[in-house]
């Protein structure tokens, strides 16, 4: 059975799509926000020497720096105004969701509708300020100490003013991507924040290809390997692209109900329930807990001697047996509680019952939320299990294979997932417009 969206694209053609003028203006105001987002990425902090820290994001490539760099698109390596980029909105985003589950206030804030969304929205954007507050104090008293190879200072004049105008910088430039993903949302197409990042993700991937296709000129790496990384990565997409549209559909029944002579109801439904419900949050999450120490450990002074943290980044180095292990328990951790977080089974429980939907073969209720929560953990064990392949595979390429740049399964799972969701955005709205050209075929037929 053809899916849903092999259904809906073979509903639309080209000739739809050059009448779809408003679908058009807003694809245009999708790439000219991206243009703009991409520009600022090269405009370098005051004071800030782009040589010296290119070098020292480069000896930490390995480290969450580079993971982050990647995400930024380069904007940290260059440090420019959106060096924070949009990763300290997320990072609210998560805290209150998680915070929602836990606070009384903040779970019936949500249950308002539109009132509560927009008062949420509002201390998302407060909690984004604090934020990105603390992390630019942090990142600009760690440039004022940060030397290159070379021994060249990062910064040309530290100071008390070049701190306050890091701080106000680096606000300023994530309070501006974030409205510059609200502007998406609102006038353009696609999920605003999920492009941002996605466009900085896109933005390196033609310099590491070129990179690695330059190593194998050179001898570095056997053209063999190239191929098979090509070849690996067509099939770890296939293989994203497969899971993320697969779903568990139990089967819903609603009773027949009669109003005089007529009969209403009785149909069936069903409730969608994803492999992969928690989506990229367990990689990323961490990724950034087994990262911090080796980080923590490359920013050691030389000469300070052998630590626990030197040992434990030998430890949890790229392909290291512990780190492997650590990273898909941490995956697996993560993946239940992300889904407990943002699925709960009693609720929707509850709101077949309200609405006289059962499963058949399950009485309402208790029951009907246990068998819920039963084909969920399920699932996300499936997930996991699924995550853990996709995310270490490329950590093994970049250890065993030498691979010279870092584009790792959780930047790969976050290009997909955009592409895919834009996509549908794009399907849907074609759809619509050939939907609203029938309608008006219609009226003008009923007036003849």
């Amino acid at each position: 059975m053809a899916s849903a969206a092999d259904q809906l694209a073979a509903n639309i053609n080209l000739g739809v799509f050059s009448k779809a003028t408003e679908l058009k203006r807003r694809i245009w105001y999708t790439l000219g926000m991206l243009i703009v987002y991409r520009m600022g990425t090269f405009i370098t902090l005051p004071g800030i020497d782009p040589a010296v820290m290119a070098d020292i994001i480069k000896t930490q490539s390995r480290g969450v720096l580079g993971m982050f760099d990647v995400l930024a698109g380069g904007a940290l390596s260059r440090m420019s105004i959106f060096a924070l980029n949009i990763m300290p909105y997320i990072s609210a985003s998560i805290i209150l969701q998680l915070m929602s589950s836990v606070n009384p206030a903040l779970e019936n804030m949500k249950k308002e509708g539109v009132s509560g969304r927009i008062k949420i929205n509002q201390y998302t954007r407060y909690l984004t300020v604090a934020i990105t507050g603390l992390q630019a104090l942090g990142i600009a008293s760690g440039l004022e100490s940060a030397t290159g190879t070379n021994g060249a200072l990062a910064v040309m004049n530290p100071g008390v003013f070049f701190k306050f105008t890091t701080v106000i910088t680096l606000v300023g430039g994530t309070m501006f991507l974030v409205w510059l993903g609200e502007q998406i949302n609102e006038r353009g197409i696609g999920q605003g924040i999920s492009l941002l990042i996605f466009a900085g993700i896109v933005a390196g991937i033609p310099g590491a290809i070129a990179n690695t296709l330059e190593l194998g000129r050179t001898g570095a790496i056997s053209p063999f390997v190239i191929i098979f990384l090509g070849l690996g990565s067509v099939a770890v997409i296939a293989f994203i692209v497969f899971v993320e549209l697969a779903q568990r559909r139990v089967l819903v029944q609603y009773p027949k109900r009669q109003q005089g002579n007529k009969v209403f109801g009785g149909e069936s439904s069903h409730l969608p329930l994803k492999i992969n419900t928690a989506g990229v949050i367990p990689p990323i999450f961490a990724s950034s807990l087994l990262l911090l120490p080796l980080t923590i450990a490359g920013f050691q002074q030389k000469g300070s001697g052998e630590g626990i943290l030197n040992t434990i980044g030998v430890l949890l180095g790229r392909g290291q047996p512990l780190y492997l292990v650590l990273y898909s328990v941490l995956i697996v951790f993560f993946g239940f509680f992300y889904t407990a977080v943002m699925f709960n089974p009693t609720e929707t429980a509850e709101s077949l019952r309200k609405f006289g939907g059962f499963i058949p073969g399950i009485r309402p209720g208790k029951n009907t939320a246990e068998h819920i929560d039963y084909v969920l953990t399920r699932l996300t064990t499936v997930g996991g299990i699924y995550l853990i392949i996709v995310c270490l595979l490329p950590e093994i390429l970049i250890s065993r294979l030498s691979v010279p740049f870092y584009f790792g399964g959780t930047s790969l799972m976050i290009v997909v997932n955009v592409v895919l969701n834009t996509m549908q955005q794009i399907q849907g709205h074609l759809l619509a417009h050939q939907y609203e050209g029938l309608l008006k075929k219609s009226r003008l037929r009923g007036r003849k």
